[in-house]
């Protein structure tokens, strides 16, 4: 007869397993993708001279992954990192409340698509002055001689640092032309950022980028220009037969069996349908079943005010219970994990004794 004790043991080594391969799926289930800049850097010394993925309030991730906290993003603003699941739930809520009344411009205790796209536009704003206020931070670090312009060898110094090269022998090597002992991934993603460098090079073009044109640089919804090349990027990726545009088929594309069993295969099939409801309902504009490189702009566009209506009223339909086409307080309670991604509890017993 087995003991309590081993059968316990036996029991935990079971749930490790199980909580492996969670974690591998997880990983894997996700589609793959051609774009050699994909990777979220970890460490913050490379997120500071590498571009990365994710772009605040921005609906699509530059690999072309749909930007899953987008709708926190924009309703959350700076204030998104208060919010998370070891917060106390009476403490989320009375932030989502007062972020209620903010929104809430004419006092009538409900929020109108009009109120919220306000809201979102100026949430939007935040970001991009955080964006500004990171990039001038980052870019003092790859100035070296503080001259107000980084070359392009000065930054390719800076990035093979960040991947473990000594940055003297580098830099000696590159001022006298010598060859460099690069891997062949990190040569691609040097190829990559050299094609983004030119792009983020405004006319005449110099390859020296000034403070405005590194903000280009490591983000690129801030200039017109780079954000029509993010979108190339991206439909260059995902494009299968070459002709500069997306069908369904190409955009909802996944990499045959990644893991194999159900649960994988659940999350795969969550991961297509909401990127055929997104392709359907909000990216193709004119629903003629294409998506062009144009529709795929005014999509990405986080300044869009068109876009940002419609996203608001996209965000009250999801918790408007009653129908009205408003936001009341009990509403936005109910689907505060929705608007927080943090779980609000019992909010029903207690919304109105913190009013």
């Amino acid at each position: 007869m087995v003991s309590k004790q081993a059968f316990l043991c036996s029991l935990g080594s079971v749930y490790l397993s199980l909580l492996f391969v969670f974690l591998l799926m997880d990983v894997y289930a996700r589609p793959a993708n051609n774009s050699a800049l994909k990777e979220k850097g970890t460490d913050k010394d490379e997120n500071e001279i590498l571009p990365r993925d994710h772009l605040n309030g921005v609906k699509m991730e530059m690999d072309g992954h749909l930007n899953k906290d987008f709708h926190q993003e924009v309703f959350l603003g700076k204030e998104m990192e208060e919010f998370d699941e070891d917060s106390e739930p009476r403490r989320n809520r009375r932030k989502l409340m007062a972020i209620f009344a903010k929104v809430d411009i004419n006092n009538d205790k409900r929020i109108s698509a009009k109120e919220m796209q306000r809201w979102i536009m100026e949430k939007t704003e935040e970001h991009f002055q955080e964006a500004v206020k990171e990039s001038k931070m980052h870019f003092r670090a790859v100035d070296p001689d503080g001259d107000g312009h980084v070359s392009w060898d000065e930054y390719k110094v800076k990035f093979l640092a960040s991947k473990g090269h000594n940055e003297k022998e580098v830099a000696e090597k590159i001022r006298n032309n010598e060859e460099l002992k690069i891997d062949e991934e990190t040569m691609e993603v040097l190829d990559n950022l050299k094609d983004r460098w030119y792009q983020a090079d405004n006319p005449p073009p110099d390859l020296l980028l000034n403070e405005e044109e590194f903000l280009s640089f490591l983000h690129p919804e801030h200039s017109r220009g780079m954000l029509r090349f993010m979108v190339k990027e991206i439909v260059r990726d995902l494009d299968q037969d070459g002709d500069k545009k997306l069908v369904l088929s190409e955009f909802i594309s996944l990499p045959v069996g990644t893991v194999e069993d159900q649960q994988a295969q659940d999350i795969d099939d969550d991961w297509v349908k909401d990127r055929k409801k997104e392709f359907e309902e909000v990216i193709d504009a004119n629903h003629d079943g294409i998506v062009t490189m144009e529709e795929l702009e005014e999509y990405m566009d986080p300044m869009n005010e068109y876009n940002a209506l419609n996203e608001a009223k996209q965000m009250i339909a999801v918790a408007d219970e009653n129908q009205n086409h408003h936001l009341e307080i009990e509403e936005i309670l109910k689907y505060g994990e929705y608007f927080t991604g943090s779980k609000l509890m019992d909010y029903a017993r207690n919304v109105h004794e913190e009013f």
